[in-house]
């Protein structure tokens, strides 16, 4: 079957949506899903061995690949249906249909299940419909899928606020200590921290060692994942050697945003070495660029 959307219709419909015209853009996003659906339907069923997703580049279905796990062969749909899903949820929004707006914001996520974005708006409508649990589990899922510290930061922000509900002050001030770390600027994580001196000043006597401790016992993560690190700073790499030298400059920079210069430095090191010797069995032997591993299967995974 011929794909049926493709991304200007999608781009069509989002401008009346920019323009706050939703009486336009609703109708238009709900015929684009119904198309897409008929097509994945049709052509996009998952099996054991296949998957469908439509990433929006190259690093998030390396850094899917590694975080998941999943054994599976990706296949990338030639429209970004994760966008499709993402403007009618916000469609819905406008129109204060918040259960509609989470079902359709699933779809985004079952389709990049990287955009980090998509989990924070998400777990925003399950609390607005009243569901913290899943506001909390959606923002702890972000901060081992997180690629940018001000994600990362919103998710600690939210669980920071989930723990003061739990009346658990220790657990949300390593939170919030966390996320002033990697976006001090942010509202939310601003919020937190003004909530922590007005509701359990005496918090911010636990050292931070206390802190993150509490929050680890609470299964939090306290720091965000360094296997996103590597994912970010390999494909800066292939960027680098493609003569792209911004967008190397880019990835490194969100890397280095996520666990500091120190580890950064560690890794493109490791990195280099790990691709400098992949070179050198490449071009010892000459069957290997027939059957070289992709980004995917390769590199290291050390953490920092």
């Amino acid at each position: 079957m011929e794909l049926p959307v493709t991304e200007s219709d999608i781009a069509y419909a989002e401008s009346y949506l920019a323009a706050g015209d939703l009486e336009t853009a609703t109708p238009l996003l709900e015929r684009l899903v119904e198309l897409a659906e008929e097509y994945i339907d049709e052509s996009c069923q998952a099996t054991d061995a296949v998957q469908y997703f439509s990433f929006a580049d190259a690093f998030e279905r390396l850094a899917y690949r590694r975080v998941e796990r999943d054994p599976r062969e990706l296949v990338q749909v030639d429209a970004p249906f994760d966008r499709l899903y993402a403007a009618l949820a916000f469609a819905y929004v406008g129109a204060q249909d918040y259960v509609s707006a989470r079902n359709a914001l699933t779809q985004a996520v079952r389709w990049n299940p990287m955009n980090c974005s998509y989990r924070l708006d998400l777990a925003e409508l399950y609390r607005a419909l009243g569901n913290t649990q899943e506001w909390a589990a959606l923002s702890h899922s972000v901060i081992e899928r997180a690629s940018d510290g001000r994600m990362a930061a919103r998710a600690y922000a939210n669980l920071g606020d989930f723990f003061l509900e739990a009346h658990n002050a220790l657990a949300a001030s390593g939170c919030a200590r966390l996320a002033e770390k990697l976006a001090p600027e942010d509202r939310r994580v601003q919020a937190l921290t003004d909530r922590m001196v007005r509701e359990r000043p005496e918090a911010a006597e636990a050292s931070d060692k206390e802190a993150l401790a509490e929050l680890a016992a609470q299964g939090v993560e306290t720091s965000p994942s360094a296997e996103i690190a590597i994912c970010l700073l390999m494909c800066a790499s292939d960027a680098a050697a493609a003569g792209d030298r911004n967008e190397a400059t880019q990835l490194t920079v969100r890397a280095r945003g996520l666990i500091g210069d120190e580890a950064c430095r560690a890794l493109i090191k490791l990195i280099r070495e790990s691709d400098a010797e992949l070179a050198q069995e490449r071009a010892e032997d000459s069957s290997a660029p027939a059957d070289a591993p992709s980004r995917e299967e390769e590199g290291p995974h050390a953490e920092p």
